[in-house]
């Protein structure tokens, strides 16, 4: 049976390398764009409701988001070749919605110009994805070779991130955005070329990448905005 993220749903003609590969791009940054969606009503949902994870015990917070998230990292992989697949991702997309709330909260009651640092914040991630897309769409160097230094990247930062929940150090709490900033906009390179390259043919394990690397982009983004930008409430 042919893959119909590759090839479309009920098409069986004959189709070039490219013309799967350039399907495949059109796919996920579709699918990336519909996604933006449900997070956006997530996030409305949460500062609303004010559901907030990690209110009270951050480390148990962590514990519990990373279980929910690698159950649906499983289930999406499970049915990425199906519908099923995308409202998995849809459906994650809308829980990481949720997990932005305690970040805008904060944001927005700590800050009179908290408003406005969520739009620079989504316009500084949208200008440094729209960078590093081209890049990877233009350039003739090979950056597959960085996935593996940048995973290592991502395990430092994790660790960093749960021992600052103890140490609470200001300068290592800076270090890590600086560097989560710099490690995701990386990976979005990598992962947009693994895509043009066809080391990614299923588009909807394509965007699920890629939308990480921005949401994390933008959660580093805005709270170092927050910290060098925002003007305190009195």
């Amino acid at each position: 049976m042919s893959d119909l993220n590759s090839y479309g749903f009920g098409q069986s003609g004959s189709i070039s390398t490219t013309q799967i590969r350039n399907r495949v791009l059109r796919n996920t940054y579709a699918l990336l764009a519909l996604s933006m969606i449900p997070t956006v009503i997530g996030a409305w949902l949460g500062v609303a409701m004010g559901l907030n994870l990690y209110a009270g015990n951050p480390f148990m917070g962590f514990i519990i988001f990373m279980a929910v998230a690698f159950g649906f990292f499983w289930a999406i992989e499970k049915n990425k070749d199906s519908g099923i697949g995308v409202l998995l991702l849809l459906g994650f997309t809308f829980f990481m919605g949720i997990m932005l709330t305690g970040l805008l909260s904060l944001t927005l009651s700590r800050y009179t110009n908290g408003p406005y640092l969520i739009m620079l914040a989504f316009g500084g991630t949208a200008a440094i994805f729209g960078v590093m897309a081209t890049i990877a769409t233009v350039s003739k160097s090979d950056f597959s070779g960085l996935g593996k230094w940048l995973m290592v990247g991502v395990l430092l930062l994790i660790v960093a991130s749960l021992a600052n929940i103890w140490m609470q150090l200001p300068a290592l709490m800076l270090t890590v955005m600086v560097l989560a900033i710099a490690i995701f906009s990386a990976f979005i390179l990598v992962d947009v070329q693994r895509v043009i390259n066809g080391g990614e043919t299923n588009y909807i394990m394509a965007t699920l990448a890629i939308y990480l690397d921005v949401y994390n982009v933008f959660t580093n983004l805005l709270a170092l905005l927050g910290i060098f930008g925002g003007n305190n409430r009195e």
